[in-house]
């Protein structure tokens, strides 16, 4: 059974796998894609993701904590540059597991691409701006959606009739001051 156990050892000491989780790390950071076993990808996702979102507030404090993470100067920086502020907007699975089909050849292990979500144009639409967020609360009820469609369809009368009585009184010519 695996009552409580959390944390993936990866069949490595602790040191060992701090070590490569923060290499793994920058080179996702630094490559925005990488090649690895699914067991090492599942580990990485939840050694990253913090990270990501910490980097979301560039401030040296921040700066400092992903630093110890990471190891790696370069990828700091271009973790807090490019990489957050294209997940600026995104409130959090930054990164996406693609399984591979194929197995390594000496170990029979799967493989599979980690990669960050927003770096990939693959899955992006061309042209398709930014979605406005949605909001899911039970407010709104279906009889409601109704009532304001009626609403939208009086619109366009209400305006006509305004437009009608503008056009009966005649207007008065305003005298020029001298």
């Amino acid at each position: 059974m695996r009552h409580g156990k959390k944390v993936n050892h990866l069949g490595r000491k602790t040191a060992h796998r701090h070590a490569l989780l923060s290499n793994m790390a920058s080179s996702l950071i630094l490559n925005k894609r990488i090649t690895t076993t699914v067991a090492k990808a599942k580990a990485l996702r939840k050694y990253v993701e913090p990270l990501l979102t910490k980097a979301k507030d560039d401030t040296t404090h921040s700066r400092r904590t992903v630093f110890s993470y990471l190891q790696n100067k370069e990828s700091v920086k271009t973790l807090f540059g490019e990489v957050a502020s294209k997940i600026a907007d995104r409130p959090g699975g930054y990164t996406r597991i693609i399984k591979m089909g194929d197995v390594r050849v000496g170990d029979n292990a799967e493989m599979c691409l980690i990669e960050l979500v927003d770096f990939n144009t693959l899955y992006s639409k061309d042209g398709a701006g930014k979605k406005a967020k949605t909001r899911r609360s039970r407010k709104g009820k279906k009889g409601e959606g109704a009532e304001t469609a009626e609403a939208v369809a009086e619109a366009p009368v209400a305006e006509a009739k305004v437009e009608k009585k503008a056009k009966k009184a005649p207007a008065k010519p305003k005298k020029a001051k001298e």
